[in-house]
């Protein structure tokens, strides 16, 4: 039976592996895994395009986002744009140059989602995924509680 600290490790664990998996991506553009992180968000989450959606959605540190779209739209891979109607909210887009890097992290990213399941039927992998996303919703809700009575019905 899974114990909470396995559970707890679980995902250290998985994001060291993945991680390493994008070791040649990130030497071959000298970007920093941060800046990845930020990357792959604004090409998974259109509309979601703001430093702030990064920081309160990814949950990275607002100075880590600042210094990586800084570096990003410094070597032309993300473009600022005020926007229309409130000129101090600024969207941050893909560039036709870092359009490519984001793909090629894309497909690092499906690969080892892709790995995570191999061991799954499609069957049990679609179970697992529904299972996954509810317990997800749970963990959302109880990230928001402020205490716990240490009753377990309460925890």
């Amino acid at each position: 039976m899974l114990t909470i600290a396995q559970l707890t490790r679980l995902p250290r664990k998985f994001s060291k592996y993945y991680d390493r998996q994008f070791l040649p991506l990130l030497e071959k553009t000298d970007l920093t895994m941060r800046e990845v992180h930020v990357l792959l968000f604004l090409a998974n989450h259109p509309g979601q395009d703001t430093a702030r959606d990064v920081t309160e959605l990814r949950g990275l540190a607002k100075s880590q986002v600042s210094q990586a779209v800084e570096i990003m739209a410094g070597r032309g891979l993300l473009a600022r744009r005020a926007d229309g109607e409130d000129r101090r909210i600024i969207h941050l887009e893909i560039t036709e140059k870092g359009a490519p890097l984001a793909k090629e992290a894309q497909g690092i990213q499906a690969a080892c989602g892709r790995r995570l399941l191999a061991g799954l039927t499609g069957k049990e992998q679609a179970v697992f995924l529904d299972l996954l996303e509810r317990v997800l919703r749970e963990t959302e809700e109880l990230s928001t509680e402020k205490e716990c009575s240490y009753e377990p019905a309460k925890c």
